[in-house]
């Protein structure tokens, strides 16, 4: 049965999207089949994988949480054997309204998964920067997950609101969701600032903190505007070896 880890953080610009698409990328090099779901309206998931959101508009993540197709009719194959992707569209910012009207409307995406689970050993989803309906129907699919922190001032700022929507979905909704770890990502050695972040994460968080970091790199911030995670883009850069650590790391712990 495959493992179902969400990457989550309400706060924008943390490295939730990069981290999405290299960690999947990693996962699949390493001969692990994995789907790679876009839940994020701006699908910049999406395009980050070279796919136009705008062609394959109406076989979205959007069609699939408001009941009109099954995941099996949206997921696509990618450049990497292993990585499938499902992928979003700026629809999807009408998910919020459509799923009010359904019944069981925070269980519409596991339900979704339900039948296509076991085809996977690894299903990443790329939340929003929200903590709206679409990211509480991300959660309660996940049996795990990951929370990246930017190393830079105001990194701890609002993770208490998300460590508390994760407390009421574990109460209430999904009591199997764990959180995998938190992802330092953005990491400039040469800042003290950044170092400090380090330092003060680890002290609130210990063994919750994955022992990889993201550091800053040139070339995994290139890599989207090619279509392209970072591993096929560059495969010896700095990003692709911080993210083929972290999957092994979150192999290892699995």
């Amino acid at each position: 049965m495959g493992k179902i880890i969400a990457v989550a953080n309400q706060k924008g610009g943390v490295g939730k999207t990069t981290t999405s698409i290299n960690l999947s990328a990693s996962l699949a090099v390493l001969e692990k089949k994995t789907l790679l779901i876009d839940a994020d309206p701006q699908a910049n998931t999406t395009s980050g994988l070279d796919f136009d959101p705008n062609s394959d508009k109406g076989k979205t993540i959007y069609e699939v949480l408001i009941g009109k197709k099954t995941m099996k009719d949206i997921i696509v194959d990618t450049e990497i054997k292993d990585l499938k992707i499902a992928p979003s569209h700026i629809d999807l910012v009408g998910a919020e309204v459509d799923l009010l009207k359904i019944e069981d409307r925070e269980l519409a995406l596991r339900n979704a998964l339900a039948g296509i689970k076991d085809e996977f050993e690894y299903i990443v989803i790329d939340c929003p920067p929200s903590l709206g309906l679409i990211t509480v129907n991300c959660l309660t699919a996940a049996d795990s997950v990951i929370i990246p922190v930017q190393t830079e001032y105001f990194a701890l700022e609002g993770l208490s609101k998300l460590l508390n929507t994760i407390k009421l979905i574990q109460a209430q909704l999904n009591p199997k969701l764990r959180i995998e770890g938190f992802l330092l990502t953005m990491f400039d050695g040469r800042l003290r600032l950044a170092n400090q972040v380090v330092e003060d994460v680890r002290r609130n968080f210990g063994n919750m903190v994955f022992n990889t970091v993201i550091a800053r790199n040139v070339r995994l911030s290139e890599a989207p505007s090619h279509g392209k995670p970072v591993i096929l883009y560059d495969a010896i850069s700095a990003g692709t070896n911080n993210y083929l650590n972290l999957a092994r790391e979150i192999i290892s712990k699995n």
